[in-house]
């Protein structure tokens, strides 16, 4: 019995991560496609690039070399105007360094608040191609920190749609049918059922 035999594509996704909050997020997309999520804790090499995608596709390629498995890897970032869009595709880096309360000294006066996510869900089989998928969803800086779910700046960021509230004061299903990477997700799951799955 082959690998493929035991995981097979169309039914099975290898989320490489260590945030248990997004292979949470992701879990319930590609669960929706009748996919099962696997968690994998694959230690990579994150580029330094201006593009997530660039991120995303690199780390995939490293992941998959390393595992012998067909993954995914997200990568994101947060996309603030008044910034220049900082803090970008080093989101986790000033996360981890200033914090939310870093970013909301920065926009302490600023007026213009107006900011996006941006997700890149990449997938690469062993010695295969990457495919990659984006996602985004525009929004706006919130005065102060708001909700106690989520992670990272989901309690500063108030997604258009989301009548007002940030990320983080919304449940799991409600993120999702806003956010840029359940979006991203969904059009990797769309992908990967519909070239890889056979029969039912």
């Amino acid at each position: 019995m082959t690998s493929k035999d035991l995981f097979p594509r169309g039914r099975v996704a290898f989320f490489v991560t260590t945030n248990v909050h997004k292979f949470q997020e992701a879990r319930r997309v590609l669960a929706g496609y009748r996919v099962a999520a696997a968690l994998l804790r694959v230690e990579t090499h994150e580029i330094q690039d201006d593009n997530t995608e660039e991120i995303a596709r690199a780390s995939a390629v490293e992941a998959a070399e390393r595992c012998g498995l067909p993954v995914i890897v997200e990568d994101s970032g947060l996309f603030i105007d008044a910034l220049g869009g900082f803090p970008g595709p080093y989101s986790s880096f000033v996360y981890r360094t200033i914090g939310t309360r870093g970013v909301l000294k920065l926009m302490s006066d600023v007026r213009e608040r107006d900011a996006h996510f941006r997700s890149a869900v990449a997938f690469c089989d062993p010695g295969g191609p990457v495919e990659c998928f984006s996602g985004r969803v525009d929004g706006r800086i919130a005065w102060r920190e708001r909700g106690s779910s989520g992670f990272g700046f989901d309690p500063l960021f108030e997604p258009s749609g989301g009548h007002g509230r940030t990320f983080a004061e919304m449940t799991v299903t409600e993120k999702n049918r806003l956010s840029h990477r359940a979006r991203a997700m969904q059009k990797f799951a769309h992908w990967y059922v519909s070239t890889f799955r056979k029969g039912p």
